[in-house]
């Protein structure tokens, strides 16, 4: 087989709505590396978009898979429920940040959990209404792409969005949106669209992950809070792809000094098994009556036994630790080539949640085409990485967090080559 080949093949056989990165196709994985079917290797600053944290097949992830594959791989919860089902709830209710009582309900994909996070928060407020803010990435079912606050690709086409969904701009002062701003425009929503009595529900990742990798300033996310409990309005954090040791903490939220009412979470929670969650306040999460939430894949077995490895993991490697070593170690070297690469404009990210900006030299104008032309000459030389952002002018860095030192530095030293070359190119 050969990449060329499947790539036909694909174009054929799937709809062009499903986009790829790169035209590699895997033949295995390893921690961090990925072997394609021709026989190559690349280092995968990537890691499914965040989901293996813990590393491609983890040894831990893997025996706990294997494992309950032996005894059952599916009843529904619904009907025929299961013990480890209940013992990772548990531990995501005493791990979630908020000290109140909490109580969660396994989904499978992100876009579900934050479905439902919204029908919870709808439920227990009877109001309708949510905020999002611009920037925002939650899913690409009808209710997560019109919180989404960036049209292209994800709105472009697919006719009306939801009712009752409004945007507020999210402070990135890089690109003139301040606290101050931002927050004033929240005021004017709510003076000119929508009165603060009907909306349910905030919704805000703490750090934005498609948008930039933005973090949310710790005043924004303060005074958030604050608007939110004067008006009895409930904090929804998408800690879809910033939860699990990314940024140096179990959740991103414990960075800010202010809780969320309810949180959403996925990705990097199933180690690369799909499982999904919602966790908060006991008395919201039973809002809605009997039925009301689930589904028939909602919670696998497979799913919650690698949760619950990956919570034994990263408890054990000392992952949250880990995270803090290898960002500091990447945004350094980053930081070293600012004077060479005049098209840096931004180095940030907390923990190992770390991106790098490019405008044109001189200039606030966004450079997408640098950032593209970086990515693709990194996975020449065997190195993936991801393009985010409104303007997709950043790459994001999301290697897993269990990633051999060696590998490491070497993929550093093919990222600074590529940024040395390219700046020279320009």
């Amino acid at each position: 087989m050969s990449n060329t080949a499947i790539a036909a093949r694909r174009s054929d056989a799937i709809s062009r709505g499903v986009g790829v990165t790169t035209q590699i196709y895997a033949e295995r994985a390893e921690n961090a590396e990925i072997w394609d079917v021709e026989g190559r290797r690349y280092i995968d600053f990537a890691a499914g978009i965040a989901v293996v944290n813990t590393g491609h097949r983890h040894p831990r992830v893997i025996a706990a898979v294997k494992d309950q594959l032996d005894r059952f791989t599916h009843t529904c919860h619904q009907v025929v429920p299961y013990e480890n089902y209940v013992r990772l709830a548990e531990r995501l209710n005493e791990a979630v940040p908020g000290d109140f009582r909490k109580k969660t309900i396994f989904v499978t994909t992100g876009a579900e959990a934050v479905e439902n996070a919204v029908k919870i928060a709808r439920a227990a407020t009877g109001r309708p209404a949510i905020v999002a803010f611009t920037g925002a990435f939650h899913g690409r079912t009808f209710m997560g792409m019109t919180l989404t606050g960036k049209v292209q690709p994800y709105k472009a086409g697919f006719g009306a969005m939801m009712p009752d969904v409004f945007h507020a701009p999210f402070p990135v002062e890089l690109h003139g949106t301040s606290i101050e701003e931002s927050l004033g425009a929240l005021d004017k929503l709510f003076k000119a669209d929508v009165d603060p009595n009907r909306v349910a529900a905030f919704i805000v990742e703490p750090v934005q992950g498609e948008g930039g990798f933005y973090e949310a300033p710790k005043a924004f996310m303060a005074k958030l809070r604050e608007i939110a409990d004067r008006h009895g309005i409930l904090l929804i954090a998408d800690e879809v792809q910033t939860g699990f040791a990314r940024t140096g903490k179990l959740f991103a939220m414990e960075h800010h000094g202010v809780v969320a009412d309810i949180t959403t979470m996925a990705k990097g929670l199933g180690g690369g098994f799909p499982i999904a969650a919602v966790t908060g306040r006991a008395e919201i999460m039973d809002a809605p009556g009997p039925g009301g939430l689930g589904g028939t894949y909602g919670g696998n077995p497979i799913g919650i036994a690698a949760g619950n490895a990956v919570l034994d993991v990263i408890e054990e490697e000392e992952l949250c630790d880990r995270a803090e070593r290898l960002g500091a170690r990447l945004k350094q070297r980053l930081q070293s080539l600012a004077g060479a690469v005049p098209q840096i404009a931004d180095i940030r990210g907390p923990g190992f949640m770390n991106a790098i900006e490019f405008n044109l030299p001189g200039s606030r104008a966004p450079n997408a085409g640098f950032a593209d032309k970086v990515r693709e000459k990194t996975l020449a030389k065997g190195l993936i990485l991801l393009t985010c952002g409104v303007y997709g002018n950043v790459i994001r860095f999301l290697a897993p967090i269990t990633i051999q030192d060696e590998v490491f530095g070497e993929a550093l030293d093919i990222l600074e080559g590529t940024l040395r070359d390219c700046a020279v190119e320009a």
